[in-house]
């Protein structure tokens, strides 16, 4: 097979990344990107620069590019990837990784991340210098066939949907102020709400008696998503944060069991969410309401010199 790639060409290529992951999930290989995380990654332009396509003919065999995070995000029929592919394609990432590290004036690392029970994943990982991280991710879940308790919120606090675009500066100052990072930006939340499957309805935010945003829960529904936990039809509560100057209040455990209502309705069975296994805070708060652990996400990082 006479395999070349190609760079990117944004937002043509879109469709078919998007139709390549869906393709690769119906055979049955384990695929990390979806349709969400495809629209919203990609209309950074320094992801756009780092995305390559390898192609056989007219066929789309792979994908491959570094996230705004600097994760490495790729998905490929893995009949078709030879190691030498493989190899390519991974030569490819370390080289966009150096790229971008002096325009950014820091050295940093490529990150990528692998189900602990993912095996093949794994291999290639280790196979090509990634190193393992201490901390990982876990997949909580929770049916929603039993009786779920009403939300509680503290005198005078009330929760209600994001104020779409004329809020993103108050709900990016929350979010930066949460988790104590300047991930979020006004462009980044923009991506996310333009991506198709954006449901306002379930993107919540707790308002303070004084009108400020105090807390958040984005509830989410991806269409093109395999189950994950055992349910047939499974919606998110993830990410929440709360502000500092907000917390042991119950917002959190507020936001989220309004999510899982309002998840109910939609006819979803099983809600979940992504909690870090550094957070014991957030896993008590879930375990609390009903979640279990379903699955863990290792970590991994190549330094990149």
């Amino acid at each position: 097979m006479n395999i070349h790639s190609r760079p990117y060409r944004h937002p043509d290529d879109l469709p078919a990344l998007i139709r390549l992951t869906k393709d690769l999930r119906a055979a049955g290989q384990r695929v990390y990107p979806i349709a969400a995380d495809l629209y919203e990654e990609l209309d950074d332009p320094a992801a756009q620069v780092s995305a390559r396509l390898w192609e056989a003919g007219n066929r789309l065999l792979g994908f491959a590019y570094i996230s705004r995070w600097q994760n490495m995000v790729d998905a490929f029929w893995a009949d078709a990837f030879s190691p030498a592919v493989q190899a390519e394609m991974m030569g490819w990432l370390v080289q966009a990784a150096r790229q971008r590290n002096p325009a950014r004036g820091e050295m940093l690392t490529l990150d990528a991340s692998a189900l602990e029970e993912d095996r093949s994943r794994l291999d290639l990982l280790e196979r090509f210098g990634f190193l393992r991280q201490a901390e990982s991710s876990l997949l909580m879940a929770c049916s929603l066939g039993c009786p779920l308790p009403e939300p509680e919120l503290p005198p005078g606090f009330h929760i209600r949907p994001m104020g779409g675009a004329a809020e993103l500066e108050a709900y990016v100052a929350l979010h930066r102020s949460a988790f104590g990072t300047e991930n979020m930006s006004i462009d980044y939340r923009r991506s996310i709400m333009n991506a198709p499957d954006y449901l306002a309805d379930l993107d919540l935010v707790a308002m303070a008696p004084d009108g400020t945003l105090a807390a958040f829960c984005m509830g989410q529904i991806f269409g093109d998503d395999v189950p994950r936990a055992g349910g047939k039809k499974e919606g998110w509560t993830d990410p929440v944060g709360v502000h500092p100057a907000y917390r042991r209040q119950g917002l959190a455990r507020a936001l989220i069991l309004t999510g899982m209502h309002r998840l109910r309705e939609r006819g979803i069975d099983t809600a979940l969410l992504g909690a870090s296994s550094a957070n014991v805070a957030m896993q008590r708060v879930a375990e609390r309401i009903g979640f279990r652990v379903a699955s863990n996400t290792l970590f991994y990082s190549k330094v990149i010199s």
